[in-house]
């Protein structure tokens, strides 16, 4: 009966994962005005980062009591994202009751940033 609770509950937080997801999909257009397919692929590519980064910081804080760094997430194996996206870099900033992992573009071009927080929302400056 565990057993099939626990699978029961994966799977309503991997629904529940998706779901979120599917969210910021609609909420932030890649490369907005460009067009260009491969600004829409690198900006996607660094929001999936910056989930998987989000994700990864909820793990931890379960596992261990606290929101950690970017390099205690990779190191421990919460995830295996390098520190970068090439034209953009990532930095994970945190508080004891908060975390906010930032994209920062090192090229010109928009979204200069993108960031998520523990409220799981993906958002960008122009």
């Amino acid at each position: 009966m565990g057993r099939v609770l626990g699978f029961v509950g994966t799977v309503v937080t991997m629904a529940i994962g998706m779901y979120i997801y599917s969210l910021q999909v609609k909420t932030l257009t890649p490369g907005a005005g460009s067009g260009n397919p491969e600004e829409v692929t690198t900006i996607t590519g660094v929001k999936n980062d910056l989930i998987g980064i989000a994700n990864a910081e909820r793990g931890y804080l379960a596992a261990q009591g606290k929101y950690a760094s970017l390099d205690e997430l990779t190191s421990g194996n919460y995830i295996s994202i390098k520190g970068e996206r090439p034209p953009y870099i990532y930095d994970v900033e945190i508080t004891s009751s908060s975390f906010r992992a930032t994209a920062t573009r090192t090229t010109k071009g928009a979204p200069a940033q993108l960031w998520i927080t523990e409220t799981m929302q993906v958002q960008a400056s122009d």
